[in-house]
């Protein structure tokens, strides 16, 4: 794993979204095979049996967080507020994570991970249909699946924590660039790695809005993939602005993709000259708000991401839900929350960064 989704988000309610301690447990990558066989699956959309949402939160419940990678700075902030969650609720936070985001590297940490015999995996899904075989054998073992930030198969797992709507996370993503170049005039998209889904949504939307007749002066000349490395996004936003001389604007909806270009840019003569918007952190942004590279980008909390992930876990452990459209449950400080279509659960609103606002956010 929001928007015009009006993009507002106070000084005040900042405050209450403070990001937890950073988690230290170190990954595992080695693989463990699964004596229950790959083919073992039944759906997990919805399990069976009905939700009692005044269930109690089931004691000490064991949950394994599994991010797209460790060393990123967003999917750390992430966690950290899963943790903060099932800590909040007694339970036990373990991370496990691969070091690249590659399609298939998260499938033997979720395979040792079923070993362990956890009440529950969070996972930030590389690849929607690498990593469904393994999660439906965790399912198959009595071990609820929640996604979170970026989607998996659906009958691979429960519950998926959106950040936002795909639909108005791209569609806000063209506006806001489109704002910056008059509407007019060569655009690419820097996206992570090739099959990430929540990439690839957005950039489906994006590519849509883009035929709409208020778009009709921008042109998407390229989409290119950083893999979420700070070094290769670098180097693909010189190779772009090297092959597109008359580039107008950037979108990178990947922090890695928005802080690297950012960078890159700001040393280049095409500082500017070529916009660069897409979803980055406040902290990561803020000396390329403040130096011109970048007039405005926008993002959710990354910390209430995991801790409405946390939240969800918890409640599928304890009974209080099933999945199931229309059942609620109470997520702490977020309060109340209701599953929609698809086992999805929305966080909420994307907020604009500035140079008016950046310096009220700490994230």
């Amino acid at each position: 794993m929001i928007p015009s989704r009006a993009f507002r988000l106070s000084a005040a309610s900042a405050a209450v979204l403070a990001l937890s301690v950073f988690a230290t447990a170190c990954g595992d990558t080695k693989d463990s095979n699964d004596s229950s066989g790959g083919s073992a699956a039944a759906s997990t959309t919805a399990d069976s049996g009905k939700a009692n949402p005044n269930a109690p939160i089931k004691k000490g419940i064991k949950v394994v967080q599994i991010p797209k990678q460790l060393g990123n700075p967003y999917e750390d902030t992430e966690d950290n507020g899963t943790k903060a969650a099932i800590q909040a609720v007694g339970g036990t936070f373990t991370r496990k994570g691969p070091t690249d985001a590659g399609a298939s590297t998260q499938v033997p940490i979720i395979q040792s991970t079923i070993q362990q015999k956890p009440d529950a995996i969070i996972i930030a899904g590389n690849d929607p249909d690498a990593v469904a075989p393994a999660l439906k054998q965790a399912a198959a073992k009595g071990i609820k699946v929640v996604t979170q930030d970026s989607d998996v198969a659906k009958d691979a797992r429960t519950v998926f924590i959106n950040q936002a709507t795909v639909q108005t996370i791209g569609a806000d993503e063209v506006k806001i660039l489109s704002e910056q170049i008059g509407g007019k005039g060569d655009i690419a998209i820097l996206s992570a790695t090739a099959n990430a889904p929540n990439q690839n949504s957005w950039i489906k939307v994006m590519k849509s809005e883009l035929k709409k007749p208020e778009y009709s002066g921008m042109k998407l000349v390229k989409v290119a993939y950083g893999d979420d490395d700070d070094q290769k996004s670098f180097q693909e936003t010189q190779g772009l602005l090297s092959a597109y001389p008359n580039l107008k604007g950037i979108i990178s909806p990947t922090t890695v993709g928005i802080s690297a270009a950012a960078r890159y840019l700001s040393k280049s003569p095409k500082k500017g000259k070529v916009a660069l918007t897409g979803l980055g952190t406040p902290n990561q942004m803020r000396k390329f708000v403040k130096d011109g590279t970048v007039k405005e980008f926008g993002l959710w909390n990354p910390a209430d991401v995991g801790y409405l992930g946390g939240y969800a876990a918890a409640a599928l452990v304890s009974g209080q839900i099933t999945g199931a459209e229309g059942e609620t449950f109470k997520a702490g400080k977020l309060g109340s929350r209701t599953i929609g279509k698809d086992g999805e659960i929305i966080l909420g609103p994307l907020t604009r960064f500035n140079a008016d606002n950046i310096d009220k956010f700490d994230f």
